[in-house]
């Protein structure tokens, strides 16, 4: 379905047009949170927290090296004056020893980095303060009590909150459940979606289309998007504007999804036809929305478990600036994410650039920085049409244009919203 975004209602009829806050507080709205599930924490990366890990152990779990050395007790290693002080070696103490050892007053054991210390020893002399003597070491340099120990509990503590809820859970968070012994964590898993090509006019991209026929670009596109996201998503690929089938594949996507995304439901005949066939899952309002591209778009709560779903346009330019302004931070929300947006600034624009009355403009854009002075740059990309596929590929950001302008100069602050990083 690539209608243009010329059908949809003229510029006249704005105020017919719902704001893009509102239609995204009615995304927002509907988000839910899939529910938690516990994970091995070696499948827990990326996720959020579910739940307030209490540390059931210490961390270290015992008096240990933090270097290569001598266990010793600090007062023996403090001479009257400045001569060095020489202690008999009694013993050596490996990473791993699980040997109880006593020290007595007067004498050292070697120890490794992360060997437990003997009995007594409240501190490690480092090697490099040392004649390293096997038998008889002599110590040219005092340690004070604790130096170069790692102390039971420094790290955590019995009953103390090794990760809280609502932390997302990265490398360093799975190395500290795996430091206070939690094998498995419970998460908020990531929200699955949906997404789903109409249009009898496409072709998947492993086929060669006929006069009249194009690849389903949005399918692949969108389901990038959604992985970018923190989704896991269902490509469900293409299917046929037949009513009944496609009411069929939805009704089966509504029960194994927290969102649906048909692309080519919106928009001149075709998207009456879907909103026809989804109707008996559910109330969809097919609304005009005061943004450009993708003005024309649907939105409801279907199936028993009121599942969010969008119908967006056809084109792919347009569905994909849909989905960032409008989706994305659903799926963000339904994650649980503190912020589902993304970041903003303001930059200085480079280029002038149109916008259509009425409507808020997503345009695209290349964000630079000066780096005389730190000041955000934007070059417009590719403004002239909403079919530039390309140069959405090359932006970094999107210029966003109040509805109540209709150019912007070059040397004017407007404000962009950041895209995925590249490279």
């Amino acid at each position: 379905m690539t209608a243009p975004e010329s059908a949809a209602a003229p510029e006249s009829e704005a105020s017919e047009f719902r704001s893009v806050d509102d239609q995204l507080a009615l995304a927002l709205g509907a988000a839910v949170r899939p529910r938690p599930v516990r994970v091995a924490i070696s499948e827990a990366q990326g996720l959020l927290c579910a739940e307030e890990v209490v540390a059931e152990h210490a961390l270290p779990g015992f008096d240990q090296a933090a270097v290569d050395g001598y266990a010793v007790r600090s007062v023996d290693v403090r001479p009257a004056g400045q001569e060095p002080v020489q202690l008999p070696v009694v013993g050596e103490i490996p990473a791993g020893s699980r040997q109880p050892r006593r020290l007595q007053p007067g004498q050292a054991v070697r120890v490794a980095t992360g060997a437990p210390l003997p009995t007594l020893a409240d501190a490690v002399v480092p090697v490099a303060y040392t004649d390293e003597h096997p038998a008889k070491v002599t110590v040219h340099r005092p340690v004070p009590s604790a130096g170069y120990v790692r102390r039971t509990g420094e790290d955590v503590q019995i009953g103390d909150v090794a990760v809280r809820q609502g932390d997302t859970i990265g490398a360093a968070q799975v190395g500290l459940l795996a430091a206070v012994g939690k094998a498995k964590v419970l998460v908020y898993p990531r929200p699955r979606v949906s997404v789903i090509s109409v249009g009898d006019e496409l072709v998947d991209i492993d086929r060669t289309p006929s006069v009249g026929q194009v690849y389903d670009v949005n399918s692949y596109a969108l389901a990038a998007a959604a992985r970018d996201a923190g989704a896991e998503v269902s490509r469900v690929g293409i299917v046929p504007s037949d009513p009944k089938r496609l009411r069929e594949v939805v009704e089966g996507r509504l029960l194994m999804s927290e969102v649906v995304v048909v692309a080519g439901g919106a928009g001149g005949s075709s998207g009456d036809e879907v909103l026809a066939a989804l109707s008996e899952l559910g109330r969809i309002d097919m609304t005009r929305v005061a943004m450009h591209p993708g003005s024309v778009q649907g939105f409801g709560r279907l199936g028993p478990d009121s599942v969010p779903t969008f119908l967006i346009p056809g084109n792919p330019m347009s569905a994909l600036v849909v989905f960032e302004v409008l989706i994305r931070p659903l799926i963000r929300a339904a994650r649980g994410t503190r912020n589902p947006h993304r970041r903003t600034v303001s930059a200085r624009l480079l280029s002038p650039i149109t916008s259509t009355n009425g409507r808020r403009g997503f345009l695209r854009g290349q964000l630079l920085r000066d780096e005389s002075n730190g000041e955000y740059l934007v070059q417009p990309l590719g403004t002239s049409g909403a079919h530039l596929l390309a140069s959405l590929a090359e932006a970094n950001c999107l210029i966003n244009v109040d509805e109540d302008l209709t150019e912007v100069t070059a040397g004017e602050q407007v404000k962009v919203t950041f895209l995925a990083q590249r490279g």
